[in-house]
């Protein structure tokens, strides 16, 4: 039998990685962090238990790019869904939307992942985070910033702060109110994207009207 060529081993190892981090989502969703361990997520994903340590040095690590994939994925989704549309006022109320929705959909595996992010392992840089951060810079420029480097990082610090605020233990924040907040603060009509039932609690900024 002839070795295998090195994009064959490549694209092996590529689905090794993802196999792994699906079953990390749906393991701590369905258990919580806790109740986790590498081994199980091994067995889900039909993985050696030394292919995780391969890849990630720890569970907290693990779980973080697991949950910035699904991330990615979702907001990808969102923003090609049809109708495709270039227009920046609807890609970042999509973009939105698709972090918000997660909060609601998944909640145990975004409040864990949170808990994380401010535990002292702190912010996991890698591949899928990276893959997030483009879709999501790319909204904020498609919306017409004038500074990309510098709106970017307020637009992820505003959308972790929602997603906290949806989801704190004892006094949630409703979502359609978090929704409000951030749609006024970009003038983002309240039909853009995916709206939920009834009108914008307090209301949205008129069309075409931008806040400072």
């Amino acid at each position: 039998m002839s070795p295998r060529s090195p994009s064959v081993n490549e694209e092996l190892r590529r689905r090794s990685r993802e196999r792994l981090l699906q079953a990390t989502v749906e393991l701590v969703a369905e258990r919580g962090y806790e109740a986790t361990t590498l081994a199980d997520i091994a067995d889900r994903a039909g993985a050696a238990r030394g292919l995780v340590s391969y890849y990630f040095p720890g569970k907290r690590q693990l779980l973080q790019s697991a949950v910035h994939r699904l991330m990615h994925r979702t907001l990808a989704a969102a923003l090609e869904r049809e109708p495709r549309t270039d227009d920046g006022r609807e890609l970042l109320a999509r973009a939105i939307d698709a972090i918000l929705g997660l909060a609601r959909e998944q909640p145990l595996l975004m409040r864990t992942h949170m808990a994380g992010i401010l535990s002292a392992e702190g912010f996991v840089q890698c591949p899928e985070q990276q893959r997030l951060a483009e879709l999501l810079r790319g909204a904020v420029a498609a919306y017409g910033s004038e500074s990309v480097d510098t709106d970017y990082p307020m637009l992820r610090a505003l959308l972790m702060g929602a997603v906290f605020a949806a989801l704190l233990p004892g006094a949630p924040m409703p979502a359609a109110r978090l929704r409000a907040e951030l749609f006024q603060r970009y003038g983002l009509d309240w039909e853009l994207g995916v709206p939920p039932d009834g009108e914008p609690p307090g209301g949205t900024l008129p069309h075409g009207t931008r806040a400072a």
